[in-house]
């Protein structure tokens, strides 16, 4: 596994910013979540007058093997047609790139489909979707490692046109499926709180998903000779997750994964390298962030949730890392939609700490 050199934001500056922050003229606190965002924005880039450059959203696309098992009300053919459908800029995610100011690079992993030439899509393939994760490891250990590294070169050209605030999205059916086992392994979550309707599965399909993944989790444990481990109560206070060692992690994610969910894993490791601060959206996104957090953890400091779901358990995943979520709008389309959303709130966050004037300078009397 390609190793990300991150090191954790440098909390000696916090008193520093904190001050600024608490004497712009308004009550101390005043504006609420703002402010801890204005502050870890601040610290991200170690100033006391951050600033936002060039966003750019990144979406990749990939088919999943399990789907074959009927865990998803969607066909698989839709992956490909929606890749196509966002090309023509009609999606969600073109829609809120257009309205943010948002470059859109659109990412093909691992669809089930050959792609016209002449379409705007990064030809990234790596092939024609996983392999079934009920019968054996979703993709090789070199085909992981690719996908990783494919997430990392997006990164950098974005990096090297002026970015500094990313995000991700994703566009592959099934792909709740390992993101719920990837929760459930690295929280010591049980998998049936994991689980939920994807995009518009009944109570009996999403029993059905439950016994497919369990059947696989099972599988896993069994042919791997890895022991499914646990967190001790003072791990979970302390926010600790992922109780497996960084060989059993990458074992994990080979098995599991799916190549656009590491792919968003790799981007934002990378992201985390360069100082960057990347958006994380909805669910499938949040476990690509938890998988780089098990990673590495130091990736957390440069990430920010900005939107809970509302898929089963995303709030429990959440919950688990000790993450909080800018938004909770219901929404659940994936594409990175929920992150595009979200970005006023760090222009208004930004534009705070680097527009209001301080008590003192404008002669206001400070009351706190």
């Amino acid at each position: 596994m390609i190793e990300f050199n991150i090191p954790p934001v440098d909390r000696t500056f916090v008193p520093q910013l904190q001050d600024k922050i608490d004497n712009l003229n308004k009550p101390k606190g005043a504006l609420g979540r703002l402010e801890s965002l204005a502050l870890q924005i601040g610290l991200v880039q170690h100033s006391l007058t951050p600033q936002l450059h060039h966003p750019c959203h990144i979406l990749f696309g990939a088919d999943h093997g399990i789907e074959r098992e009927g865990v998803s009300v969607s066909p698989r053919e839709v992956t490909w047609q929606q890749m196509e459908n966002f090309c023509r800029g009609g999606g969600g995610v073109n829609m809120f790139c257009r309205q943010h100011g948002f470059k859109l690079f659109i990412v093909d992993m691992g669809v089930d489909y050959d792609f016209d030439p002449a379409l705007p899509i990064i030809n990234r393939k790596i092939a024609y979707g996983t392999q079934n994760f009920l019968h054996g490891p979703a993709m090789t250990a070199d085909q992981m490692q690719q996908a990783i590294n494919t997430g990392a070169e997006m990164v950098d050209r974005c990096y090297e046109e002026g970015c500094n605030i990313i995000c991700f999205g994703e566009m592959g059916i099934a792909n709740t499926s390992p993101s719920s086992i990837w929760m459930s392994l690295f929280e010591d979550i049980p998998l049936e709180r994991c689980i939920g309707a994807g995009a518009g599965l009944n109570s009996q399909g999403q029993q059905h998903k439950y016994n497919i993944l369990k059947a696989a989790v099972d599988k896993f444990f069994q042919t791997t000779g890895i022991c499914p481990k646990h967190l001790s109560i003072d791990q979970r206070e302390n926010k600790i997750i992922n109780p497996y060692t960084l060989t059993e992690t990458e074992a994990i994610l080979q098995w599991f994964g799916g190549f656009e969910m590491l792919a968003a894993t790799g981007g934002m490791l990378r992201a985390a390298e360069k100082g960057m601060l990347f958006l994380v959206d909805g669910f499938i996104m949040t476990a690509s962030a938890l998988a780089a957090i098990c990673l590495n953890t130091n990736t957390k400091d440069y990430a920010i949730f900005t939107h809970c779901g509302d898929e089963s358990g995303h709030r429990m995943m959440l919950d688990g890392m000790g993450a909080d979520s800018l938004l909770s709008l219901g929404l659940r389309l994936g594409e990175g939609t929920g992150a595009l959303c979200a970005y006023p709130l760090l222009v208004s966050a930004v534009n705070m700490v680097n527009e209001m004037d301080n008590f003192q300078h404008a002669n206001i009397t400070k009351y706190f």
